[in-house]
């Protein structure tokens, strides 16, 4: 599939690149207080290559309200085509330091499985969060969303991995409606909380070379993912260098 066919492109045109730590600053003030529903995804070099030929998950990326640059390859990518890449807004930085301005809010977390999914919200509520709907990251679509009416919390973290997270997301920003209620998409982000995955060390991530740390440590688990994925993803660089860069910004 060319650039200027795959449905990859449209989002990589979308995301809202966060320049300085002043506008990251009013980002989170914006996601403490939503007018409606709004969901937050983050887009890293994985992201793309999945969705690249996949129109079901590039339209799940683009239903989010905020989309969001993560990692290293997606700097690669805006350097290359002369874009400001701004902000590294990775989710498992952004999602701990947002969840700290917001303990006052009820909290939904839905991901993972047990015993990460308990010991990652027993963590959340001994640094003063309250929880009010949990589920693992394995039931259909519906069960969230019957699980989030009932409890109503005011933000709720999605933590079952790409590309689920963002179908449900997405279901749950259209069952909400004009409801005011925060949705993260968060990955492997309770995990991180539970004490399942160790971070890389700052100096590491400060380069942005925390798949390499995880790779290490996780090589069967990480070797397709990380390895193989970077190799194919720099051909989609490559093809859109060739194409003429990204689209306009609608």
């Amino acid at each position: 599939m060319t650039a200027t066919s795959s449905p990859a492109i449209k989002l990589l045109s979308q995301i809202d690149l966060i320049p300085d730590e002043l506008s990251k600053d009013a980002l989170f003030e914006r996601l403490k207080k939503p007018q409606t529903a709004t969901t937050v995804a983050f887009v890293n070099a994985h992201a793309v290559n999945i969705m690249w030929s996949n129109s079901q998950i590039a339209d799940d990326f683009l239903a989010a309200d905020i989309v969001l640059r993560d990692g290293k390859g997606l700097q690669i990518l805006f350097d290359k085509l002369g874009v400001a890449p701004g902000l590294n807004m990775n989710g498992t930085d952004f999602l701990p330091a947002f969840l700290q301005h917001t303990k006052d809010m009820p909290l939904a977390v839905y991901g993972t499985a047990d015993p990460w999914l308990s010991k990652g919200c027993q963590s959340l509520e001994q640094d003063g969060h309250t929880i009010v709907s949990r589920e693992d990251g394995f039931k259909p679509v519906q069960a969230y969303v019957d699980a989030a009416l009932d409890a109503q919390p005011k933000i709720i973290l999605l933590a079952m991995g790409m590309p689920k997270q963002e179908k449900v997301a997405r279901a749950l920003r259209d069952a909400f409606g004009q409801t005011p209620v925060t949705i993260l998409c968060g990955g492997a982000i309770v995990d991180f909380i539970a004490g399942r995955f160790p971070r890389a060390p700052s100096w590491v991530r400060n380069l942005g070379f925390e798949w390499a740390y995880r790779l290490l440590r996780e090589p069967r688990r990480l070797f397709r993912r990380y390895v193989l994925g970077n190799v194919v993803f720099l051909r989609h660089v490559r093809s859109i260098e060739r194409a003429g860069g990204l689209p306009p910004r609608d």
